[in-house]
């Protein structure tokens, strides 16, 4: 079985995000990047599939500038066996990301397709069940469990609700939740021996071939400051203010 794992490059979760001064975008000059937190869950899952028998291939694929091949490395070093870097000079909307990993799915023949449920810069959240429409393939998201039971999966979802278990046929596209398991910490030895693992490197138009972006960026703004609050000296008070403000 044969997994395909996306990774995207992200500003890291600790670092305080900034807009650019024209309101093109965020600063990342400088910043530190690392791979998107629900990605690092795929990765760890696809490793734990191997662990327990049912994978023997994993794959990881990242899209973006050379500096992407830093994560695709940090994949390696955690245990996939292969990554591909898909060399694109601008940023792909979900849809064209979908485009992408639909086409190396079908190329690898992949059994499973793993995403995060989203990725911490844009919060689209789109990816992977656009992947599978394409692909033509059942999806499961927002998996906090995968259990693989030969040419089928049994998988546990977080909703709105509480949980839903589902069961999907294989070949399918799977995006992981919080809950889904704990990425592993990746020792220095690992990084260094990552190095001489093989990656690819595919350029995106032999992928997407001509498409252009269907959406266009007008402008990023900080969000508004937070207003100072006020004391009161009781709790009547304190009722009297949040049914003057329609808050009870």
């Amino acid at each position: 079985m044969k997994v395909l794992v996306g990774v995207k490059r992200v500003v890291d979760y600790n670092v305080r995000i900034r807009v650019k001064p024209d309101g093109s975008g965020v600063l990342t000059d400088g910043v530190k990047m690392s791979m998107n937190p629900f990605d690092e869950i795929a990765v760890e899952e696809a490793i734990r599939l191997r662990e327990r028998g049912h994978a023997t291939e994993l794959v990881a694929v990242s899209i973006g500038p050379q500096a992407v091949q830093e994560q695709l490395r940090t994949a390696l070093a955690m245990g996939m066996d292969r990554a591909i870097h898909v060399e694109s000079a601008t940023a792909l909307q979900p849809l064209e990301a979908a485009q992408v990993f639909c086409a190396l799915a079908q190329q690898e023949q992949a059994d499973i397709v793993l995403l995060g449920k989203q990725a911490i810069d844009d919060d689209s959240g789109q990816t992977g069940q656009m992947t599978a429409a394409l692909w033509g393939r059942p999806q499961a998201t927002f998996a906090s469990a995968i259990e693989i039971n030969g040419g089928t999966s049994r998988v546990t979802r977080e909703v709105d609700a509480g949980l839903e278990v589902i069961e999907v046929d294989l070949p399918a596209v799977f995006t992981t939740d919080l809950r889904l398991n704990e990425p592993r910490y990746v020792k220095l030895p690992e990084m260094m021996k990552a190095k001489k693992k093989p990656l690819d490197v595919k350029p995106v138009a032999e992928l997407l071939g001509g498409n252009v972006p269907r959406l266009e960026l007008g402008a990023v703004r900080p969000p508004p400051a937070r207003g100072a609050g006020i004391k009161v000296k009781s709790v009547e008070e304190l009722v009297t203010e949040l049914q003057g403000r329609g808050l009870i």
